[in-house]
């Protein structure tokens, strides 16, 4: 029973969670999440619906203060709803999934609930449900032996071999010395080579380790799964490449791989023509070969330009700049329009539009692409900056407060939007607010920006003040 998308369920659902989405908007997270509750109540393989709910828990939650004394009051007294959802797990995957939701409503960051939940949605056989979840607490608790082991295990069993190997590697770098992780990792490293190679066909009917055949092979597989380095290795493994696509002609993935070595080689009208006759072959509507043609397209407009600053030709490269820039803004909106269930595109075609200056498309997008996790706080952030540019301060400062709130640790993404909050809050005159975002940043990362000299010209002001204070008040 695979997840289902927004597309495929009636018209009444994807109505509750736009207006779910519309309440996170707004701030209203308590409705949003009891909605989106309802929702996967009526259709638990909703995945989007999933999501959303996750990002309107954490956010919830993180704004409540979070905290270790939550988690275990959390544990404590959800010990009977665990108790239920494991005796559920077997026969009836989906109430046990549906008691561990609401588990999670009390502290979407809890361990034992996120474990809980992921496995009723493994035995309901909705993977993406699972890794989602193990994901989100995976940056919570980076270095949770089991739950990196479980996430790794999911992402093998599912076929994700890049992620799988990386997540092992993790592993592996918290315990060096651990059997079981080195053998699951070794797995991984031979799943993700014959992956790249794409031999996900014949891997599938045995023991991925008897698909290679001797030590040379493997390293062979590896040295391609590297970056290469010379132009040897490049031209060699694009003749191994050609040996393939002339055996499968029909093979998307050889086609895609031969265009990413040819791009390697510099070769681009050959990298762009394996693409094209990739995107041929499949039919087209391929959003991940529509991304490579694009990201060749650049590369080639990069060493065009490269050329001309080194034949002293700055006219030159001014004008392939320019039609550079054109060229990443008429694809970006081209790419929306042909997929235009993409939030990631939606996110692209909105910094494109910020950078134009054109804020009230840019918003458009913005909003929309909020809905993507992976891009929900970045366009949170553009979204305030575009009101900032219009003037509108007020509506700045609540989209900054709320993708602040949905942050735990002070990194470099909320560095960026507590600075920017410091600058609206300056704008609206409310200066003593102001100071002590910059002070948050300056405690951690004196060099961030200009903060050091702004906290440098605040406790100066306050010394030659009347009274002659020295700190703030």
């Amino acid at each position: 029973m695979p997840e289902v998308t927004l597309n495929e369920v009636p018209r009444k659902l994807r109505e509750l969670v736009d207006k779910a989405s519309a309440a996170m908007e707004r701030g209203n997270t308590d409705y949003a999440v009891e909605m989106l509750l309802n929702v996967l109540d009526t259709e638990p393989r909703l995945f989007e619906a999933r999501k959303l709910l996750r990002t309107a828990q954490v956010a919830r939650f993180v704004a409540g203060g979070g905290g270790a004394g939550r988690h275990l009051m959390a544990t404590l007294t959800g010990l009977g709803g665990m108790i239920s959802a494991s005796a559920l797990l077997k026969a009836k995957p989906l109430k046990a999934l549906q008691i561990a939701e609401r588990l999670m409503n009390k502290d979407p960051l809890n361990r034992p609930f996120v474990k809980l939940v992921a496995q009723a949605a493994i035995a309901a056989e909705l993977p993406q449900t699972a890794m989602h979840a193990l994901e989100i607490a995976r940056e919570a608790y980076p270095n949770d032996v089991e739950l990196l082991f479980q996430l790794g295990t999911l992402y093998k069993d599912n076929g994700i071999t890049d992620k799988a190997r990386e997540t092992f590697e993790a592993l592996y770098r918290l315990r060096p010395n651990d059997p079981r992780i080195i053998k699951a990792l070794k797995d991984a490293q031979a799943m993700d080579s014959m992956h790249r190679g794409r031999w996900v066909e014949v891997g599938a009917k045995g023991d991925y380790r008897k698909v290679l055949r001797d030590q040379e092979e493997a390293l062979r597989l590896e040295q391609a799964a590297k970056a290469v380095k010379t132009a040897s290795d490049i031209e060699n493994l694009i003749a191994d490449q050609l040996q393939k696509i002339e055996r499968e002609p029909a093979n998307v993935n050889y086609r895609r791989a031969l265009a990413d070595l040819y791009a390697r080689a510099e070769r681009y009208d050959e990298a762009l023509k394996a693409l094209e006759e990739a995107d041929r072959i499949s039919g087209g509507g391929d959003p991940q070969i529509d991304r490579a043609i694009s990201q060749i397209r650049v590369r080639q407009y990069d060493a065009a330009i490269q050329q001309a600053h080194a034949a002293g030709d700055p006219a030159r490269a001014a004008a392939l700049e320019s039609e550079k820039k054109e060229y990443l803004f008429t694809n970006a909106q081209e790419r929306v329009k042909r997929y235009p269930n993409d939030l990631q595109f939606k996110y692209d075609l909105g910094v494109l539009l910020f950078e134009r200056g054109m804020f009230t498309e840019a918003i458009q997008q913005f909003q929309q692409s909020q809905r993507n996790p992976q891009r929900r706080i970045r366009s949170l952030y553009y979204l305030a900056r575009c009101f900032e540019e219009k003037g509108q301060l007020d509506i700045a400062a609540e989209q900054l407060e709320k993708a602040a709130s949905e942050l735990s640790v002070l990194d470099n993404t909320k560095k960026d939007i507590l600075y920017e909050l410091g600058i609206v809050y300056e704008r609206m005159g409310r200066a003593d607010k102001a100071v002590e975002l910059f002070k948050e940043i300056y405690a951690v990362d004196i060099a961030y920006r200009d903060v050091a000299q702004r906290i440098e010209r605040y406790y100066k002001a306050q010394s030659s003040s009347p009274g002659g204070a020295t700190g703030p008040a």
